[in-house]
């Protein structure tokens, strides 16, 4: 394994800080999470249109850029550091590479491009809060109970004239709200012989109903949708193995979650760094006590620690090596513990003003927060790499 990065990966890191910087500041930020969308149009479709983004990691015969997850996750971590809200995480990494790997070719040509180029934003939505089950990042249910189990509750899919029609409700759906394009996971087949299934469905369908939820961390948008008997088109055949491919998608998302917690709590401690050094008290900088100091090297080498195996995970899922499933979810593990080490040393180092909700220091406290309500918690993740990995097995059983 050569662990240094290439040109290309350092210049995508370059630029795409230099980007933010300009157009993501904390006052940009605050407008963006109040729009009706959630996030700034205009800087999507400059991180679209100058860097492709969004096709970073879609191959150059579906429009984009022909890259792995190790540049998706390397972007990641800048917009993590600027918290920027945009649809990268649900359209370019939850939805795109399950409309590559179960799309028909007719689908993969009709989106795919679309995608790549900023056009449209998709996301994934999984009933009930089990998006981590899904993924197989807390768990790995391998008849798929979390998507209702084929009774009441969840969302049903049932063939019609014509097509598919799919009803039902799911409360915790990333960019839901705005997205053009919902990638639905259903229930099909009754209660005898269900299976889960994936059905894209239109922004605009009848029957579709969206509110945007409040949610914890304001930088990530979430909506829940409603399904009456709304038409839907099916992802792939019905021969597809869904469960699979979310298990797979799971290492690649936990990589790119990673990275970009890490991205996050750097930023934090820098700025916790920088302020410590200015502010004084009793005469002198209050980066100077030594207390202070061994709290923000504990949190410096937390945070080195999680970016090494943020990284290991992206190269891991990337290869595919051994192991990238774990390697995934113990790397998010490790990525979320040190942002919230991060946010909460920031947000007590800054004193007062670090209550404050005219400081950012709390939306970096809040994004570890919510991230592991969403994708986590901490200790699940681990224990489920922990059974995947067959650590507490004993030998010969």
């Amino acid at each position: 394994m050569d662990a240094r990065f290439t040109d290309e990966q350092e210049e995508i890191r370059r630029t795409l800080r230099d980007l933010l910087d300009k157009r993501c500041g904390p006052q940009e930020l605050r407008a963006a999470v109040d729009t009706p969308a959630g996030h700034d149009r205009a800087l999507w479709t400059a991180l679209a249109g100058h860097l492709g983004l969004p096709g970073l990691a879609l191959p150059e015969t579906c429009g984009g850029v022909g890259g792995t997850v190790t540049e998706m996750a390397l972007a990641c971590e800048e917009t993590g550091r600027a918290l920027a809200p945009t649809p990268l995480l649900a359209t370019a990494v939850l939805a795109a590479p399950l409309l590559l790997a179960l799309g028909t070719g007719a689908q993969r040509a009709g989106l795919l491009p679309r995608i790549a180029s900023g056009g449209l934003t998709a996301a994934l939505a999984v009933p009930g809060p089990a998006l981590a089950t899904a993924l197989a990042l807390t768990g790995h249910d391998r008849r798929g109970q979390w998507a209702g189990g084929g009774r009441a509750g969840g969302v049903q899919a049932r063939r019609a004239e014509g097509g598919w029609r799919v009803y039902g409700q799911v409360d915790q759906v990333l960019d839901g709200y705005s997205a053009e394009l919902l990638v639905v996971a259903a229930h099909t087949g009754g209660f005898a012989r269900s299976r889960v299934l994936l059905f894209l469905v239109r922004g605009d369908a009848a029957g579709l109903t969206r509110v945007r939820q409040t949610a914890l961390d304001a930088t990530r948008p979430q909506g829940r949708i409603q399904l009456r008997d709304v038409p839907a088109e099916l992802l792939g055949d019905e021969a597809a193995d869904v469960l699979s491919a979310l298990a797979r998608l799971g290492g690649t998302a936990a990589a790119c979650l990673a990275a970009e917690a890490v991205g996050a709590a750097g930023r934090v401690l820098e700025r916790t760094v920088e302020y410590v050094g200015q502010r004084e008290q009793f005469g002198r900088p209050v980066g100077s006590f030594q207390a202070v100091k061994h709290r923000l090297a504990d949190a410096y080498v937390q945070v080195q620690a999680a970016r090494s195996a943020a990284y290991y995970a992206a190269w891991a899922a990337a290869a595919p090596a051994p192991g990238a499933e774990t390697a995934g979810s113990l790397a998010l593990a490790q990525a979320l513990e040190a942002l919230r080490r991060a946010a909460a040393e920031g947000i007590q180092l800054h004193g007062g003003i670090g209550f404050t909700w005219e400081h950012e220091a709390h939306l970096y406290f809040k994004r570890a927060a919510g991230d592991e309500l969403l994708f986590g918690p901490v200790h699940r993740l681990r224990a489920h790499a922990a059974d995947a990995a067959h650590v507490f097995e004993e030998a010969g059983t």
